[in-house]
């Protein structure tokens, strides 16, 4: 048999763990052959390869990014282009293809199962906000990146009594902004799943200095006012539809200046969250994802992915992962609360 592998959306710290295992397992226990399509759905739209097998995937484990490249090439939106995809695969002798990617690649992925494209999926998100998996790779590294960013603005804050705010990524889900809050012990966390009131926020900074203590603010990019709307950069959508974020953090610095008179400075984490190497857990997380997708494959369970359910790897079905965002439960983060202040 020969498999396409593609890496599409954001990169994430992991990436080049699952295609590495994929690999691996499948050339040496099942004697499939592989090809690498290059920047995500581009790849089979454009016929964009590159060679992929044991050897092109060596010292690849602790790399981020990842080696195939990535893109947000929606096959959908460009005339002819999922059968163009169908011409390429079976122009490429490419039987069936391992796609790993967050909701809008797998989204893709799920459209062309339903059109007899043989996919199997493996959830890839910093945010943590895919469906039917406890965790996804990426996540774990990113709240590293996060934590070990307000540790050392910890000690700045305190130098020159000031509020820092801490953005991190987080469109619609809070995850990364709730677990690197807790575990860097911020003053306060402001989530999307949770609309946040300034005036409140100014009384926790207003507490936190009357207790000799700098106050650490951490925002998720997505994080929405009482009385306003999510920040954007400007109105421009990517082939999937979503606008560009930025800019909440500098905002509530402002509002809180000039509602506390305490002066406030904004940290963007923005892309570092995303680069670099993975951590620990997630090499073995994103590994054992690959070894049970090329499984997967070789058994001929389409249609699938592959998710973490406690600390098993099992399969879901593909669709179930887009089918609804997975959030913030307000359980989980009524527990922070009792830190906030």
């Amino acid at each position: 048999m020969r498999i396409g592998v593609l890496t599409g959306g954001g990169d994430c710290p992991g990436l080049n763990a699952v295609i590495r295992a994929v690999v691996r397992k499948g050339e040496k226990e099942y004697g499939y052959e592989f090809v690498g399509f290059k920047d995500g759905w581009r790849g089979p739209l454009e016929g964009l390869t590159m060679k992929l097998d044991v050897a092109a995937t060596r010292g690849i484990l602790p790399r981020g990014g990842t080696i195939l490249g990535s893109s947000r090439t929606n096959p959908f939106k460009i005339d002819g282009g999922v059968e163009k995809i169908k011409e390429n695969l079976a122009k490429m002798g490419v039987d069936a293809l391992i796609a790993i990617g967050g909701e809008d690649t797998l989204g893709v992925a799920t459209k062309l199962d339903s059109l007899g494209v043989k996919v199997i999926g493996v959830p890839k998100t910093i945010d943590n906000d895919l469906n039917n998996t406890d965790y996804t790779f990426g996540f774990d590294t990113s709240v590293n990146i996060a934590v070990e960013a307000i540790d050392r603005l910890h000690t700045t804050a305190e130098s020159h009594h000031r509020a820092l705010i801490v953005e991190v990524m987080g469109r619609h889900a809070g995850w990364i902004a709730l677990h690197a809050g807790i575990a860097g012990g911020a003053s306060c966390i402001l989530i999307p799943e949770v609309k946040f009131s300034v005036d409140q926020v100014c009384k926790w900074v207003e507490s936190r200095f009357e207790q000799s203590y700098a106050p650490i603010i951490v925002i998720a990019e997505g994080a929405i006012p009482q009385d306003g709307d999510m920040i954007t950069k400007d109105q421009t959508l990517d082939a999937f539809g979503h606008v560009k974020l930025s800019g909440i953090g500098e905002w509530l610095a402002s509002q809180i200046e000039a509602k506390t008179g305490k002066e406030a400075r904004t940290s963007v984490l923005g892309h570092i969250q995303r680069g670099g190497s993975p951590t620990a857990f997630d090499r073995v997380l994103a590994t054992r994802f690959g070894l049970q997708a090329i499984t997967a494959a070789h058994e001929g369970d389409w249609g699938k992915m592959v998710a973490l359910h406690g600390t098993n790897i099992e399969r879901v079905p593909l669709a179930s992962a887009t089918a609804k965002l997975k959030t913030v439960d307000p359980a989980r983060y009524k527990e922070a609360e009792i830190f906030f202040g």
